[in-house]
């Protein structure tokens, strides 16, 4: 078919109309995209030593990244809301933390200690004894502290949001919390902020 042929009575050329709107949706879709905020939710639900460093270290380096970052803490997770912090690390059940000494020789701090589970289960005070020596180790390699990094997020605009739910389970007061949470909700409120991120994390 000629381009002529293609050309109405009227003067309606649709090949030329076909190529400029291809150029012209190209184009929007491509200053959408440049315009476009990417966003993040996290869920986070333990409240151990450990596991408080992936959802501040996650939300902080993409708020730092101009990303729109909400974190719902839930069950043990709203520990990690707390003024005062008391977070305990246990190797026990957690086969793929390794125990290592943060003092003595260095070939002593680089050796894995195979500690049995019955001796870990079974001697007082080994919990805070592996807290301890985690603590040590990290300020040793200058990794910052659970309330330097939840500072952090805070001053890049991450959303703190506290889960009501746990907060009457507990019998929690909001006074026992830090001033810069964001929000007291239920899941149901937070799911639909969560069905428009564009990532989704639960830790």
């Amino acid at each position: 078919m000629t381009a002529a042929a293609q050309t109405d009575p009227a003067g309606f050329d649709k090949a030329l109309f076909d190529q400029w709107f291809d150029e012209r949706f190209q184009h929007k879709m491509e200053e959408r995209e440049a315009n476009h905020i990417p966003s993040m939710t996290i869920i986070a639900t333990k409240g151990t030593l450990d596991m408080a460093y992936p959802p501040f270290i996650l939300a902080a380096t993409a708020a730092a990244l101009g990303w729109d970052v909400a974190v719902f803490f839930t069950f043990y997770g709203l520990n990690l809301l707390k003024k005062d912090l008391d977070l305990k690390i246990s190797p026990l059940g957690n086969p793929a933390m390794p125990f290592k000494l943060p003092t003595g020789p260095q070939w002593l701090r680089e050796t894995n200690l195979p500690i049995p589970n019955l001796l870990m289960a079974g001697l007082p005070g080994f919990e805070s004894i592996a807290t301890h020596f985690m603590k040590q180790t990290m300020q040793q390699k200058g990794v910052a502290s659970i309330e330097e990094l939840r500072e952090l997020a805070v001053e890049a605009g991450v959303k703190l949001v506290a889960c009501q739910m746990t907060v009457d389970l507990f019998t929690y007061e909001k006074s026992d919390f830090i001033p810069d949470i964001h929000d007291w909700v239920g899941a149901a409120s937070f799911l639909p902020l969560a069905q428009k991120a564009d990532v989704n994390l639960f830790v």
